[in-house]
């Protein structure tokens, strides 16, 4: 039945990301922000059904205007949950861009690729995360810098929270929980040495996964006299609420 499964999943997920493809490549050129963010969020809420991951949305998240949305990072189908909601630029390792398929849909959806081993790649980062708060869009952070199997979570690296604070822009933590047929899992986690090719292998012959995804309040961003919480005090109030509701 797995096989089966995955089979029948590949033959429906196939042809919508080369749907997707045509869509970045062609499509997206005539279209506005607005329509490219509507067909950004369809796209992604149909992927996630056709590999069978059901996701439930609690909380009341940023729709509009600019927000940095901070989350703990588990597999290669956050981004698609949160581009679900909302269309979101997320800020990427660069090694992403060149995973099969994945890589390519998350350029095209305006994923934020930094280079880590470069000098001047954090400034460079934070002038592109500021073009999409002055155009009102959605940034989107994993601040642990990697994967996890989403039981825990790592500690923040907080440069990347230096646009948000320096523009006063609201930070907005959210948690992904992965459950596996109704429990707490790392089944449908991306992390260590595992290929991309192992983990759709797994989560698309799968059933029962599912993802819980919880936006929780907007951080306050000054103390009570006034003064703006620095990048580390921003990063660390985000990881200490997403650690109370993971």
């Amino acid at each position: 039945m797995k096989l089966l499964r995955f089979v029948f999943r590949v033959a429906l997920v196939l042809p919508w990301i080369l749907f997707g493809l045509f869509c970045v490549s062609l499509v997206y050129r005539v279209l506005n922000g607005r329509q490219r963010a509507a067909l950004n969020r369809f796209w992604s809420r149909v992927l996630l059904r056709m590999c069978g991951v059901h996701v439930t949305t609690t909380g009341e998240p940023r729709l509009t205007g600019s927000v940095l949305w901070v989350a703990n990072h588990v597999s290669w189908i956050d981004i698609f949950v949160v581009n679900a909601v909302r269309a979101t630029s997320f800020v990427a390792k660069a090694e992403i861009r060149g995973w099969p398929v994945i890589g390519w849909l998350a350029a095209g959806a305006g994923t934020l690729f930094i280079e880590r081993t470069q000098r001047h790649a954090v400034h460079a980062m934070g002038e592109s995360i500021q073009s999409c708060f002055d155009r009102g869009e959605a940034v989107g952070l994993f601040p642990e810098g990697t994967t996890t199997e989403g039981l825990d979570l790592r500690p923040f690296h907080a440069s990347l929270f230096e646009p948000a604070r320096a523009a006063d822009v609201a930070v907005q933590p959210v948690v992904l929980r992965f459950m596996h047929h109704g429990q707490r899992s790392g089944f449908a986690a991306f992390v260590g040495e595992e290929s991309l090719v192992a983990n759709l292998w797994r989560v698309l012959g799968a059933t029962g996964v599912a993802v819980e995804v919880a936006f929780l309040p907007v951080l306050a961003t000054h103390h009570a006299d006034g003064t703006p919480f620095t990048r580390l005090e921003l990063s660390r109030a985000a990881r200490e609420a997403i650690l109370a509701r993971l």
